[in-house]
C-alpha cells in the first residue's frame, strides 16, 4: 500500500480555496515514472477497457478536457492519479484503504478470472488504474462525481479497495470503496481538514442523512441493509463508526498508517492534546486520532508541502536523526520517502475569475527533497 492524503475546507484555507493533496507512491522495492499531460474530448473514445481488469465500460458522450498525471509506461493501464477538468472539478485517486475479513466475506472484490476449463475469462472490475478516466471527464460538480463513482462501484464493482477525492469551489468529498460494490462518501467540513494514511478512515457517519437529504453523506443505495444482515455494525448505541464496521485496526497499522495520521495532526493542532512520550493523550498507534479536525490556525499551500515531505522530524522516529534512541529511529512509515511518484495539490479558488481559478501544483519525485510547481 502507499499515498498520503490530506483535504482542506474552503474556511479553513488561507485563501478560501478548496484544496486536496496526495502522494503518490509506488510499492515497496519500485518506483513509478510519471508524467503530465492534457487529455482533450477528441481523444476519449466511447468504451473503456482496463488494462489490468479487461473490464468494458462504455462512457458518456460530450466528455471534457482534463489535466492528468499517467504513468509514463502503460504496461498496467493509464493510471491517470489527479486532474482538474474544463469545469473546474478536480480529483485524487486514489489512496489505498483497508477493510476487514468480515466486510471481504460479505461482498467479496471482484477479480479478473483467467479462462480456464474451456470456461471463459470473467472480467474483473474498476480500480486506481481506470477512476480518473472514467469520472473526471463528465462530472460538474464534486457531489456528481460521488454519484457517478458510486454507480460504477455498484454496477461493475472493484478488486480492490480505494478512497477518492472530488472537489470544486465550493465542497470537497471522500469517497470509500466497502467491499466489491458498497461504498460511502461524507463532506469534507468547511471549516476543517482531513488527513488519510491507507486506512479506512470515516469515523462517524449518518445514514439517515446519506440515503434521504445527503447534505453531508451518501452511500450505496442498500448499505443500511447490508450492515444489518451482515452485523458488521459494532456500535454499543447504534451511532454507526465505519472504522469499526468496515476497516482495520491490526497491528500493521500502528506501524505503517495511524502514525502518518498522527504526525500531520500534531503539526496542524499542536495545542489539541499531548502528543509526545509514553503517557501521550494521541499517540502513534492511536486508534481514535479523528478523521477531520478544525485546525488552530488556517491552512497553506506550504504547510501542505511540508507534511507531504515529512519523515518524523522534530520526534524520536525521524530515519535521519544522528542522535536519540536508535531503536526509535526509522520505526514508522515516512509520508516523504524514495519511491514517491508524485505529489498534486489542487486548489480551486473563489477569489479570482473562474477562467483562472484551478492551481495544480506538482512535484516528481521524493518529496523530502523537492519542489512543486504550479500550473
Amino acid at each position: 500500500m502507499a499515498c498520503t492524503t490530506i483535504l482542506v475546507g474552503k474556511n479553513a484555507s488561507y485563501d478560501g480555496s478548496t484544496m486536496i493533496a496526495r502522494n503518490s507512491d509506488s510499492p515497496s522495492g519500485s518506483f513509478t515514472l510519471k508524467r503530465m499531460t492534457v487529455v482533450h474530448p477528441e481523444e476519449q473514445h466511447g468504451t473503456y477497457r482496463s488494462v489490468l481488469s479487461h473490464v468494458e465500460v462504455p462512457l458518456p458522450d460530450s466528455p471534457m478536457r482534463y489535466t492528468s498525471l499517467p504513468n509514463v509506461l502503460p504496461d498496467e493501464g493509464i493510471w491517470a492519479g489527479s486532474g482538474v477538468n474544463a469545469e473546474n472539478v478536480a480529483i485524487t485517486a486514489t489512496e489505498t484503504i483497508t477493510s476487514n475479513e468480515r466486510v471481504q466475506a460479505a461482498d467479496p472484490l471482484v477479480c479478473l478470472q483467467p479462462a480456464a476449463d474451456g470456461k471463459p475469462e470473467q472480467p474483473g472490475g474498476i480500480g486506481e488504474e481506470d477512476l480518473v478516466t472514467l469520472v473526471l471527464p463528465y462530472v460538474h460538480t464534486a457531489k456528481e462525481g460521488i454519484q457517478r463513482l458510486g454507480s460504477l462501484h455498484e454496477k461493475f464493482g472493484t478488486y480492490e479497495m480505494n478512497a477518492i477525492a472530488l472537489q470544486d469551489v465550493n465542497e470537497i468529498w471522500w469517497f470509500e470503496s466497502i467491499g466489491g460494490h458498497h461504498w460511502i462518501a461524507r463532506r469534507v467540513p468547511d471549516d476543517a481538514y482531513v488527513v488519510m494514511p491507507n486506512q479506512l478512515g470515516i469515523d462517524r457517519f449518518d445514514l439517515q442523512d446519506a440515503q434521504h437529504e445527503q447534505k453531508n453523506c451518501m452511500c450505496s443505495p442498500d448499505l443500511a441493509e447490508f450492515i444489518r444482515e451482515n452485523h458488521l455494525d459494532l456500535s454499543l448505541d447504534g451511532t454507526l463508526n465505519p472504522r469499526d464496521a468496515f476497516g482495520s485496526h491490526s497491528d500493521s497499522d500502528h506501524v505503517y498508517n495511524t502514525p502518518r495520521a498522527w504526525f500531520m495532526e500534531r503539526f496542524l493542532n499542536p495545542h489539541a492534546c499531548s502528543w509526545d512520550g509514553p503517557d501521550a493523550d494521541c499517540r502513534p498507534d492511536s486508534d481514535f486520532i479523528p478523521w477531520s479536525r478544525v485546525p488552530e490556525r488556517k491552512i497553506t499551500v506550504e504547510d501542505i508541502k511540508y507534511l507531504l515531505s515529512s519523515y518524523y522530524q522534530g520526534t524520536p522516529f525521524d530515519p535521519y536523526a544522528n542522535s536519540g534512541d536508535s531503536s526509535l529511529r526509522g520505526k514508522y512509515r515516512p509520508i516523504g520517502i524514495n519511491r514517491n511518484d508524485f505529489l498534486a495539490l489542487i486548489q480551486i479558488r473563489s477569489d479570482v475569475p473562474e477562467a483562472y481559478r484551478a492551481v495544480e501544483w506538482v512535484a516528481f519525485g521524493s518529496n523530502a527533497f523537492n519542489a512543486m510547481i504550479p500550473l
